[in-house]
């Protein structure tokens, strides 16, 4: 999974490249206010081309953390 949760981040920082890699790690749309519509669409096209797999978009409205979006690439997508 380290390697999962260190390709994630790469994901994050090229969406959000102000965003520290500790705070990236913390991060959800509710404290970063950059993580708005735009930018969670285009941070679900960055993660699918990453990990080449296919983000269920009725899910995007909970995937608004770091953690749950880790969550569901490892237990929802079986990726690791």
């Amino acid at each position: 999974m380290a390697d999962v949760e260190t390709r994630l981040v790469g994901c994050f920082q090229s969406v959000f490249p102000q965003l520290s890699e500790a705070d990236i790690r913390i991060a959800s749309q509710e404290k970063i206010e950059q993580w708005d519509s735009v930018a969670a669409i285009t941070l679900v096209n960055v993660i699918e081309e990453e990990f080449n797999t296919q983000i269920d978009y009725d899910r995007l409205p909970e995937l608004d953390t770091f953690g749950k979006v880790l969550e569901y690439l490892t237990v929802d997508r079986g990726i690791d």
